[in-house]
């Protein structure tokens, strides 16, 4: 029998900075033509065993490293990364630390290049690659105008172009709306099936289901506590770390307690004020471009209350859309309003005291030596007095879960936990509008449910307005969806009303999930949708 493509032996490593061990002894092998599904909480150990296979440990990221990697039968410690990079391609979490190129055709041609190929077969190369994911449209787009679903898929077209042996994908669907994510899936699959050996790490678990993986790793602690196939999984993990179908969720919920009611946006109830607009747009339009418009007469309120889940397409304006509310960006017709002020007449930080914001990509927030630091720098800004700030640091820790991080240094962390750290700043800023790009990327379950429901009981908020492709934390979370599509307000309204019209759902890239499909079946019986563990108890 021919020697596995991938073989990991006795893989320990711990972080020059940190206390305790990242992984400890992990030992497997990985056939060809197999998907290896990696699943686990966010900071167990999943991006680091990832780095120690692609050789970004110990060469970029410094600590003790033991046991070793081995590709094709070789040890790869004496490898050059560029060798590594032949056989083993790298998708990472984030993809804004693995674009370089301005430009779509740059960046994907970026490794061809540096293996001296001759131009003819780099264009070649590039051109079937982007025909191979369906984004040959995005061939001259600059890169820095691409959404963070774009860049993901371009990532993946860097790699790929490569043609290796070996495929690292973490987190893959995390920017993704979720017919690109199916999409995309679909791909990973045919890749696999072709003989590629893929190992991917993904929280959306129930996604990737569909697509059968040959076998499922689960993660904690730095240990792996599962290796085997799929129906394995279930009757190992609680059903609270990982998310699984809707269905497996409320037939194991139904022999624990109930959960408690949460009490949404305290802070909006206590406001005897009226219904104003906190927010309005007005007929607003905007391009990056001259020739190229962007958003489409944008006309909405935002009241106190409201917690708006925003739902839409890769690329489809929900990020510019949202930057517009905080005044990072100013319409290019139309107005915008904060408080009754025209954004125009307000600096960013003026409007910073009643909009916080949290970015899709954390790099883009996260500067600070340590955690608290970063914590601290927002309500240092806004005055607010020394003993105040310490609360706020401590408690926007607590709700992220990251109390134990408090002197780490952020860009230490994984993923997930930046993600966290960049939420926790906003938090610790007490503003009176929550705005979330993306707030569960690199999240798992058990996290983001813990956070979403502490954040919307803080008394501080009025308003909650967050980006997601997550159809489930729209039905769990929201009481009004909007649906953004080419840069146009498709829909506005309560959930269970935007989100029966599957052909309209199907339009804008987003995929009817197993908890929305019961949720419309038991709405007569309920009279709202919620969440699985709930529906157990019904």
């Amino acid at each position: 029998m021919p020697e596995a493509p991938l073989i990991v032996e006795k893989l320990s490593f711990r972080y020059r900075d940190r206390q305790g061990l990242a992984i400890d002894h992990i030992s497997f092998a990985a056939n060809p033509g197999e998907i290896l599904l990696i699943a686990g909480a966010s900071g167990c150990g999943k991006t680091t065993l990832i780095r120690c296979i692609n050789g970004l440990i110990p060469r970029s990221y410094k600590g003790e490293l033991s046991g070793r990697v081995l590709v094709f039968g070789e040890d790869t410690s004496t490898w050059k990364l560029s060798q590594i990079s032949q056989k083993i391609g790298t998708v990472l979490q984030d993809p804004e630390r693995q674009i370089l190129g301005t430009r779509v055709l740059n960046e994907v041609a970026f490794g061809l290049e540096n293996l001296g190929m001759p131009r003819q077969e780099i264009f070649k190369r590039v051109d079937e690659t982007l025909s191979y994911l369906s984004i040959s449209h995005l061939r001259d787009r600059e890169t820095f105008n691409l959404s963070g679903g774009e860049k993901q898929m371009v990532a993946l077209a860097g790699v790929l172009a490569m043609r290796p042996s070996i495929l690292l994908l973490d987190e893959p669907l995390a920017s993704l709306d979720p017919a690109s994510a199916r999409d995309t899936l679909d791909t990973v699959r045919a890749l696999a099936d072709g003989g590629m050996t893929v190992l991917l790490i993904e929280h959306r678990v129930e996604d990737v289901l569909r697509i059968r993986p040959e076998r499922v790793m689960f993660m904690t602690d730095g240990q792996v506590r599962y290796l085997g196939n799929l129906p394995g999984l279930s009757k190992v993990v609680n059903y609270r770390e990982v998310k699984l179908p809707a269905e497996d969720i409320i037939e194991r919920a139904k022999a624990d307690p109930p959960p408690a009611e949460i009490k949404i946006l305290p802070g909006a109830a206590s406001v005897k004020s009226g219904n104003e607009a906190l927010v309005r747009f007005e007929n607003v339009g905007f391009g990056y471009e001259p020739e190229t418009e962007v958003l489409h007469g944008i006309n909405l309120e935002v009241k106190r209350g409201d917690v708006i889940a925003v739902l839409g397409p890769n690329g489809a304006g929900k990020t510019t859309f949202v930057k517009h509310a905080i005044g990072l960006l100013k319409p290019k017709s139309g107005r915008v309003f904060v408080n009754g002020v025209d954004t125009k007449e307000s600096s960013v930080a003026q409007i910073a005291s009643t909009l916080g914001y949290v970015f899709q990509s954390p790099s883009h927030m996260l500067f600070a030596p340590t955690v608290r630091e970063e914590l601290a720098f927002g309500p240092s800004n806004l005055k607010h007095p020394k003993d105040q700030i310490e609360q706020e640091v401590k408690a926007a820790l607590r709700i992220v879960n990251l109390s134990d991080k408090e002197k780490d240094p952020p860009l230490a962390l994984s993923f997930g936990q930046q993600k966290r750290v960049s939420i926790a700043a906003v938090l610790a800023m007490r503003s009176r509008i929550l705005v979330m790009d993306e707030p569960t990327a690199g999240q798992d379950y058990q996290n983001y449910m813990n956070f979403m429901d502490s954040i919307l009981q803080l008394p501080g908020f009025e308003a909650i307005l967050f980006i997601t492709h997550d159809v489930d934390l729209a039905v769990i979370y929201a009481n009004r969806v909007l649906l953004i599509a080419d840069g146009r307000l498709m829909a506005d309204g309560k959930p269970q009303d935007v989100l029966r019209d599957f052909d309209r759902l199907k339009a804008c890239h987003l995929v009817p999930s197993s908890l929305l499909a019961l949720n419309l079946k038991r709405l007569p019986q309920t009279g709202r949708f919620l969440r699985a563990e709930a529906l157990a108890h019904i």
